[in-house]
């Protein structure tokens, strides 16, 4: 017993050390708290799926009654901005060089012959492809208003199709987990994990490779420690820095951007802190590795960067080749994001993110176990 309380008296000595290393140097004290919060709202706002105002011109070969009209639901809807009448298509080519519009809709002189005749009426939508994902995301934007449309009128058209009968059976569509379709809530959801990822993986990078530049490692050698006790007393800090910075997020996740919490708040404290008990294996193996900061800091992004495209963030990883999806199984915040998206937004518990917990419980095992190793490898 006596034995174990001074082994932890160690311990706790050297986090009291580690924090006080950590607040005083003003690279890594300023990683704690402002970044994570700028970095949040910034990937809050700017990465969305979502099309607000996109800008649009129209070529109106017709100028009917019926033309007018169908562009006036264009007009009316707050996801398109008018920024221009054609004339000609050398002006529609113009247009869409220049980026002075994402689309352009053109309609033929015979388009309001051809619906009162009952004959194919068609739309033709100009797309920039350059950004093939917001071009697709537009003509859906299109398709819709084009199926209100033909809704008021008892028929309907394709932008660019023939005209059909309107169908007897017409589905209904209901999103379960994300009502609204809003791709804000599932980015926003997954922060916490990224963010406190990078605070966590850069901390913990410095920090033997600090005592190293600093000239104190050899002083810490020859201290009364245990390469465990040391390993353990600099894994702590930077794992509670990244756990205060995932838990601050949450709430501003919720009552800044309006991303509902319906899940456990112990099952999202369990996943983040089995999360960076992995990613410190990961940065204690970078410092040990490393003899100065700035090797640290290379290593820590060499290590960020990956893990961020092959997590599933912003693209499924059913998409990646088959060898790349094996790859992931190895990236812990690829569960991590998994398991915050279901606390946040499916209702998830301990139970229904343990499969997402027992994975990453063995890359800390393996990721801490390999920064042991070298540790004592280094320092022998």
């Amino acid at each position: 017993m006596k034995a174990v309380l001074q082994t932890m008296v160690r311990i706790w000595t050297l986090v009291v050390k580690e924090f006080v290393a950590i607040m005083k140097d003003p690279k890594s004290r300023s990683m704690i708290i402002l970044p994570p919060i700028v970095e949040f709202l910034v990937f809050g706002y700017a990465a969305t799926f979502d099309l607000d105002h996109v800008r649009y011109a129209v070529l109106d070969d017709c100028r009917s009654a019926e033309s007018r009209q169908l562009l006036a639901h264009f007009e009316g809807s707050p996801t398109f901005r008018l920024v221009g009448q054609l004339h000609s298509d050398r002006e529609v080519a113009e247009c869409i060089d220049q980026q002075g519009a994402r689309l352009v809709l053109r309609i033929p002189q015979t388009f309001s012959r051809d619906l009162h005749a009952g004959q194919p009426a068609k739309v033709q939508v100009i797309l920039d492809g350059r950004n093939s994902n917001v071009a697709a995301i537009a003509l859906g934007y299109v398709n819709a208003i084009v199926d209100r449309y033909n809704s008021e009128r008892g028929t309907a058209f394709q932008p660019g199709g023939p005209e059909i009968a309107s169908p007897v059976l017409q589905p209904v569509g209901r999103a379960w987990f994300n009502a609204n379709l809003r791709s804000r809530w599932f980015i926003v959801s997954a922060l916490s994990g990224q963010i406190s990822m990078i605070v966590v993986t850069v901390l913990s990078a410095l920090s033997v490779s600090r005592e190293r530049e600093n000239g104190t490692f050899d002083q810490l050698l020859v201290a009364p420690f245990k390469p465990g006790e040391i390993l353990i007393g600099k894994a702590l800090p930077p794992a509670a820095c990244g756990l205060f910075d995932g838990l601050l997020l949450a709430p501003v996740a919720v009552f800044w951007f309006g991303v509902p919490f319906r899940g456990s708040a112990l099952a999202l404290i369990v996943a983040l802190g089995v999360f960076l008990v992995c990613i410190v294996g990961v940065g204690l193996f970078i410092s040990s590795l490393s003899s100065t900061l700035q090797q640290s800091l290379l290593g820590s992004f060499i290590f960020i960067v990956p893990a961020i495209i092959l997590s599933g963030f912003t693209t499924p990883i059913e998409n990646m080749p088959h060898w790349l999806q094996v790859a992931t199984y190895a990236n812990p915040l690829r569960y991590v994001i998994a398991s915050c998206r279901e606390v946040f937004l499916q209702a998830g518990t301990l139970s229904t993110i343990w499969p997402q917990l027992w994975p990453m419980a063995t890359i800390a095992a393996i990721t801490l176990s390999a920064a042991a190793w070298l540790f004592r490898h280094r320092t022998a």
